[in-house]
């Protein structure tokens, strides 16, 4: 009731453009939110931050750094109850697909982020971001983790954005060359690399393999596996995703 009575009371000072976010909150979260102005700061992109002093600026990037981290460890669990006797290359695999920046980015478009950023940046949402409303709904996760804790947020994950959204089967079915995007992003940029065996270790039965996926001469990335091809796919998975390289 003392909560209720919070939210009443908050909602009266509202001016008509809060109220519609709050609306547009409630409606994408399942919950008024308690925090306004976390979710406002959600919204601004890094290309309309305000400036607070010298030089310092605020947007919503560091709320994207902790939504990211969120949805990784929620996303991870999730997985891990799902899928209790697969391996943890599969559960990798199976998170950086639900993760990755295109499929976020598309969630976000299908919850109706576009509106609200378009409208929370007065119309100056910029095309030269690709990614845009996948780095606001991390962004957003990382609200709603500091105004209402994790585990509603984990809910919130879990309900509107896993379930709804995802086909685990279709996902776990079409799995991804990291080795072969990796290979092409290197033609495309002009870039040397290769795949060095660093160790292998273990017995005849069991083996682990370490690779290091070297650009221009340079260790970029490690992967391990139980084979060289699986240690070379990890090795480029975790270079796609340090480059933040589509899928």
């Amino acid at each position: 009731m003392k909560l209720l009575r919070l939210l009443r009371v908050q909602e009266l000072t509202y001016n008509k453009k809060e109220k519609r976010l709050a609306s547009a909150i409630k409606n994408i979260v399942g919950s008024k939110p308690l925090n306004l102005s976390l979710y406002r700061l959600a919204f601004r992109h890094v290309s309309v931050s305000k400036e607070i002093k010298s030089g310092v600026k605020i947007s919503n990037e560091r709320l994207e750094y902790l939504g990211d981290a969120v949805l990784g460890t929620v996303v991870a669990e999730y997985l891990f109850q799902k899928f209790p006797y697969r391996n943890e290359g599969f559960l990798t695999e199976t998170r950086s697909r639900i993760v990755n920046r295109e499929s976020l980015n598309q969630v976000g478009q299908k919850i109706g982020l576009p509106i609200i950023v378009e409208s929370e940046m007065d119309g100056k949402v910029p095309n030269s971001f690709k990614s845009l409303y996948g780095d606001t709904l991390e962004a957003l996760i990382g609200a709603i983790y500091l105004d209402r804790g994790y585990y509603f947020c984990k809910k919130f994950i879990n309900k509107r954005l896993i379930n709804p959204f995802f086909d685990l089967d279709s996902i776990i079915a079409t799995t991804i060359n990291f080795k072969s995007k990796i290979i092409e992003w290197s033609q495309k940029d002009n870039k040397e690399i290769d795949f060095e065996l660093k160790s292998v270790d273990g017995n005849q039965r069991f083996k682990e393999f370490t690779v290091s996926l070297n650009i221009e001469g340079s260790s970029f990335s490690e992967g391990k596996g139980p084979t060289k091809k699986k240690a070379e796919q990890e090795a480029a998975r975790i270079a796609c995703e340090k480059l933040q390289i589509i899928f």
